[in-house]
């Protein structure tokens, strides 16, 4: 029989994995004590977190514990990076059920450990317990140092700067409708199974001019609504410039072969967790690759695609549509 977390016991849980994460340059204390210590060169601190919840945010039966560990460090990677921070480290808390198999927690912790290798940072400190449904919960706190750099805030935009993004937009969401509909095959399953933000060029966004910047998490048109409402401008979008990617047509057709049609358009508006970055440039040259210019910052409000007013859109968990899993 598999050893399970319940029979390692707390400690012994912790112990299992806590050898694996490195001590990296910015930690003076690591794992052991009642709290970590880490460096914060810049005198100020980038924090963020989130939660994971099994059923709502990911699904064992879709994906790997390695997977997951991927995805939860890189949501909140991508929160520090879209602040224009380096990130440094993470804090992870986990509620399991005492029977998950040990070798769960081991490739959960591999897949944590290589998303923090991408960036430097590493694991710090956390907690575990027992949960009360026998699902699992993962809370993920990211902090990061913004290097004496002003942090690059949703209030930034300006009327006339370019609206730019660096990423994937869609293929989560398009993965997302091929596992509902039983197809288990695609890039876009493996793209919403584990995503792939592109970190260097949010973390190199400021010195190449960024005005706002934000993480698409809930989705392109949302997201951008945020950055919109929070400067007081509005923001056009030219959905020719998203153009159609072999691998969100290749979905598509995919869903086609069971009579659903799939909304491309829809995923890249609508669709997150591709943890992409938008962001807006002063108008005066275009961003540099990977980064590609959508759209661009007008007056007025809200976010408009080839001159038609659209709905915020995007993921809500406590709209109607949060009662389906992811």
């Amino acid at each position: 029989m598999d050893t399970t977390i319940g029979d390692l016991g707390e400690f012994g849980a912790i112990a299992r994995v806590t050898p694996g994460f490195p001590q990296t340059d910015d930690v003076i204390l690591g794992i052991g004590d009642d709290a970590a210590v880490v460096r914060a060169p810049d005198r100020r601190v980038v924090a963020t977190t989130d939660l994971l919840v099994e059923g709502r945010h990911f699904r064992r039966d879709w994906s790997s514990a390695r997977d997951i560990g991927h995805k939860a460090a890189a949501q909140n990677i991508a929160d520090v990076v879209a602040m224009g921070a380096r990130p440094t480290a993470l804090l992870i808390g986990l509620a399991a059920p005492p029977d998950l198999p040990a070798s769960w927690l081991d490739d959960f912790a591999l897949g944590v450990r290589a998303e923090c290798a991408r960036v430097g940072g590493t694991v710090v400190g956390g907690d575990t317990t027992r949960s009360a449904d026998g699902a699992i919960t993962l809370s993920v706190t990211a902090l990061g140092d913004l290097g004496g750099r002003d942090p690059i805030v949703r209030s930034g935009a300006r009327v006339g700067d370019r609206v730019a993004v660096a990423g994937r937009l869609g293929w989560s969401a398009a993965g997302l409708a091929l596992l509902t509909h039983g197809i288990d095959e695609g890039p876009c399953v493996g793209a919403h199974r584990r995503p792939e933000p592109l970190y260097a060029a949010g973390m190199s966004a400021g010195a190449t001019g960024a005005t706002a910047m934000a993480d698409v998490s809930d989705g392109l048109v949302a997201d951008l609504g945020h950055i919109a409402a929070a400067s007081g401008v509005g923001v056009e979008l030219d959905a020719s410039l998203l153009g159609e990617p072999a691998e969100l047509r290749e979905a598509r057709e995919w869903l086609a072969t069971r009579d659903i049609t799939g909304d491309l358009r829809e995923w890249q508006l609508a669709g997150g967790e591709d943890h992409s970055f938008a962001a807006t440039f002063p108008p005066d040259g275009d961003p540099p690759p990977p980064w590609r210019v959508i759209g661009v910052v007008t007056e007025g409000e809200g976010v408009r695609v080839d001159g038609r007013n659209v709905a915020r859109g995007g993921w809500d968990h406590f709209g109607p549509a949060s009662e389906r899993s992811d």
